[in-house]
This record gives structure tokens, sequence and C-alpha cells, in this order.
């Protein structure tokens, strides 16, 4: 499909990144976990077939890549059948997950035609990691591994800054692991999603970046959300802040789709969602109209 032909909203922002929800289950339990937006119970889940087909529609529309979420997508066991029927067609295929269940999964992932992977993984300490996450920090990096040993490059691990959780030395052992395992790391600011959390642990991240910067033998510069790449000590290094950030919303190319099969406009929106009907790309066409930059 040519550029012309995509589908833009009032602000003359065309859609190429669908993010789907494949479900809200999850073996974990993250304390600032915002569940994609849903902030009330799924009504039911999205099957299999209702995600290839509204993808299939969506890359008539213009959506060039998908990146599928939860909850956790792992649970989902169709999740190899379901990018073994979407891949062909879309430029990027991807993946967000906390990365404990991947490593029995990443080459029969890669060989469905998955792309590349997000990887949650907060610290490196034990303890830390199973308090924020109640999960296993040894089942996660085991998962890391095998993402980069399968190819899913360029695999990303996430880190969300919390106050008095995890901190600057949990930051630079991170820094080390990235260089050492051949991943990018990116620190992410926490999000307000109006969540009692929020005023806990957030973390303001612009010393650190500030002490990337000092740092860094080389700074790259991302247009698009409006951050830099730190390559610091063999290591890159982004920092997410997308908090009051109008680039980043200006820049934004992304529908969403709820876990129960509806898309949603806005991630920090539950008041624009459109149900998808019979005829889906009427749907679409409707939602890209709904959207507008949250911060500007």
């Amino acid at each position: 499909m040519s550029t012309t032909q995509r589908v833009k909203d009032r602000f003359g922002r065309p859609v190429t990144n669908l993010r789907v929800s494949l479900t809200q289950g999850c073996n974990q339990s993250c304390l600032y976990c915002h569940r994609e937006g849903q902030w009330e119970p799924a009504d039911g889940e999205i099957s299999g077939e209702e995600v290839v087909d509204l993808i299939e529609v969506a890359k008539t529309r213009g959506v060039e890549k998908v990146k599928f979420t939860g909850g956790e997508p792992l649970v989902r066991q169709d999740l190899e059948r379901i990018i073994e029927a979407v891949s062909p067609g879309l430029r990027d295929v991807s993946l967000t997950t906390n990365g404990t269940m991947l490593a029995d999964r990443a080459r029969g992932l890669r060989a469905a035609g998955l792309d590349r992977v997000n990887v949650s993984l907060d610290s490196l300490d034990e303890d830390v990691y199973s308090a924020v996450t109640g999960g296993s920090v040894d089942d996660a990096v085991a998962g890391i591994q095998a993402a980069v040993e399968a190819g899913l490059y360029p695999v990303k691990v996430n880190v969300v800054a919390l106050r008095g959780v995890n901190d600057d030395g949990d930051f630079e052992d991170m820094i080390e692991f990235a260089r050492a395992t051949d991943v990018i790391l990116q620190l992410i600011e926490l999000l307000d999603t109006g969540e009692a959390y929020f005023e806990r642990y957030h973390h303001d991240l612009s010393g650190v970046e500030a002490g990337l910067e000092r740092r860094a033998e080389k700074v790259v510069r991302r247009e698009m959300h409006n951050r830099a790449k730190y390559f610091v000590d063999g290591a890159e290094v982004e920092v997410v802040r997308p908090v009051h950030n109008p680039e980043f919303c200006r820049s934004c190319t992304r529908l969403r789709v709820t876990s129960d099969g509806r898309f949603k406009p806005c991630l920090m929106r539950d008041d624009n969602l459109v149900e998808v009907g019979e005829d889906v790309g009427a749907s679409f066409v409707e939602a890209v109209k709904r959207r507008e930059p949250y911060y500007c």
C-alpha cells in the first residue's frame, strides 16, 4: 500500500503500528503494571482467528508493524500460530514479555516469524526482582539469553525506574549486563496513569540521563520520540521518558487493540474505544479518527 493511502488522524498522523494485547492473564504481578490501559476487567478474550482477521484488515489500511503484548502474551499457547499467520507482509513483528517463559519458546517464535522482543527486567538482584514482579530473575535472564541465541534481534531489556526499589547501582549492573549479553537497555520512567503507586515510586530520570550523556562515547537522538541513545562502556542505553513529552505524542503512529478485541486510540484514555463491528475496516478508520495527542 502506498503512503498516500494510509489512514491519518485529524492531526495528520498516519497509523503504521498496531499494539495488540492478547490477554490480561499473567504469571507475574508487577507492582506498576498498567494492563495496557485496560483499567476494568476484560470482557472475554480475543480469539486467535479474530486477531488474524483484524491484523489482515489493518495491513490494508497501512499498518506495517505489530507488537503483541498482554498481560503476558506467552500464556497464549496459540501465539506461534498467530505470528505465523500475520507475519507475511509486515515489516516488523515484535513481542513484549517478562521473559520467564521465553527460554523454551524463543526458537519456535523466531521460526514463526517473530522479529524481536522487549523483555522486562527491573533488577538483577533476586530479592528486588521478586519484590517487584513475584517471579524469578533466573527465569527472566534465561529467556533473554535464549532470545539472543535465537536471533530475535535486537533484544531490548526494559527497566522501569522505581524510587526506593531499584536505583543507580541497579542501573550500573544493567549497563554491564547489556554490554555482556549484546542487548539494548531501556531505562523507563514510570508512567503516571493515575494509580496511587506513582507518587510513591516515580523516579525522575533527568539526573541519570545527564550522567549518561557525560559518560557516553556517542549519542544518537531519535527524533520520533525525542529521546537519545547513549553508547556507554560498550553498551547501548536508551532513556524513555514519555511523561509530559509532547514529541512522544506528536509523533505517535500507534493504535492499540484491547485483549477483549476493541480498538483503543490512546493508552491514557478509555473514553474513546471503538467496538469492532462486522466491518472491521470501518471500525479501524473510526478509531483513527478518534486519535489525538494526550500531551501537547
